[in-house]
């Protein structure tokens, strides 16, 4: 019996080594339920990309195609604006999920709507 439980014990820690070191090239990190993110390019998201709160949030080095994710619930929605606090903004994005990349270089701020 012992000599079994190292066994497994053994393929467990291998498993699991396997696992840790070798993420897939492509696994994005997720976005937290309940807000908006913005995505970087290798398909991380900066803590500072994570928007929890309504309202207008100022965007800082946020450049070049990005994807945008919408995972807020009960149908809570956002904008991207051109200018700083929420001025001149685009139609509302209702939808959860992955956008398509968008150019962010002229965005200045994100609002997140009811």
């Amino acid at each position: 019996m012992r000599k079994i439980a190292t066994i497994l014990a053994g393929l467990c820690l291998t498993a699991g080594a396997g696992f840790a070191s070798a993420p897939a090239a492509s696994a994005a990190t997720p976005c937290p339920s309940g807000a908006v993110c913005i995505r970087e390019t290798d398909g991380s998201i900066l803590s500072r990309n994570i928007f929890y709160s309504y309202g207008a949030h100022n965007l800082s080095n946020v450049t070049g195609y990005r994807v945008l994710v919408n995972s807020q619930t009960g149908g809570a929605g956002f904008q991207v604006c051109f200018g700083y606090n929420g001025v001149n903004c685009s139609e509302v994005a209702r939808e959860t999920g992955e956008y398509a990349p968008y150019d962010m270089t002229p965005i200045n701020s994100v609002v997140l709507v009811r």
